[in-house]
């Protein structure tokens, strides 16, 4: 069953879903750029049958605060405050897109908190081909000022973001959508060299895989957390 919160971390207030027992392991899900925790309902739903999984509307982004600032270090530490808001210690933590990055820079810079990291279609911290540029697919539940600044960080990203993945000690797990994807994925592949314990699994499904096929990205999602 699914419950709707938000919580208070004094600059910015973030609104939440939750899946699963009170008492079971956490999960959090980070949704990618321009979407909410609503991303996550079908995977989270699924999780929820093993996990306490939370699905997280970022700043700028559903029901959570649209404040000023956006940006990847902004987001981590909402992440972070979130965390301890909810008396969370450690967590695994699953990021699709925008979120992803969050998460990696959480575990590079927190590893006490992250138990594992699961990074779905994530952009690799590389200056890109080609810029990254973002269309929306649906009707708008977001600050249009967060695309900018998220699409700045991602088209010329800050050298100490491909400094951190190697710093980097949680096990993670790299899920990519295959030649569907606008993703670079051979940038995927380099990006997994660079942290000291990943695996790169190709589903296929483009770069939302875990819309089109979210019973394979939980399942995944739970092998790797118990294995």
């Amino acid at each position: 069953m699914e419950d709707q919160s938000v919580v208070d971390l004094g600059d910015v207030r973030l609104a939440y879903r939750t899946w699963g027992d009170s008492l079971g392991s956490p999960v959090v899900l980070l949704h990618g750029l321009g979407g909410s925790s609503a991303d996550g309902e079908a995977a989270g739903s699924l999780l929820g049958e093993e996990w306490r999984v939370y699905a997280v509307d970022l700043r700028g982004h559903g029901e959570s605060d649209w404040p000023d600032a956006y940006g990847f270090e902004q987001m981590r530490d909402d992440v972070l405050e979130f965390l301890d808001a909810c008396e969370i210690d450690r967590a695994g933590i699953a990021g699709h897109g925008m979120g992803g990055t969050v998460a990696s820079l959480l575990a590079a810079e927190h590893p006490d908190r992250v138990e594992r990291l699961v990074l779905v279609e994530t952009p690799p911290p590389f200056p890109p081909e080609r810029w990254a540029t973002f269309e929306p697919d649906g009707p708008v539940d977001y600050d249009e000022n967060a695309v900018p600044a998220v699409l700045a960080q991602v088209n010329d990203p800050d050298p100490r973001q491909e400094e951190g993945l190697g710093q980097i000690v949680a096990p993670t797990l790299i899920l990519a959508g295959g030649p569907e994807s606008t993703m670079p994925q051979g940038r995927l592949a380099d990006m997994a060299s660079l942290i000291p314990d990943c695996q790169l699994v190709t589903l296929g499904g483009g770069h939302r895989p875990h819309r089109r096929h979210p019973d394979q990205v939980a399942s995944r999602i739970t092998e790797f957390f118990t294995s």
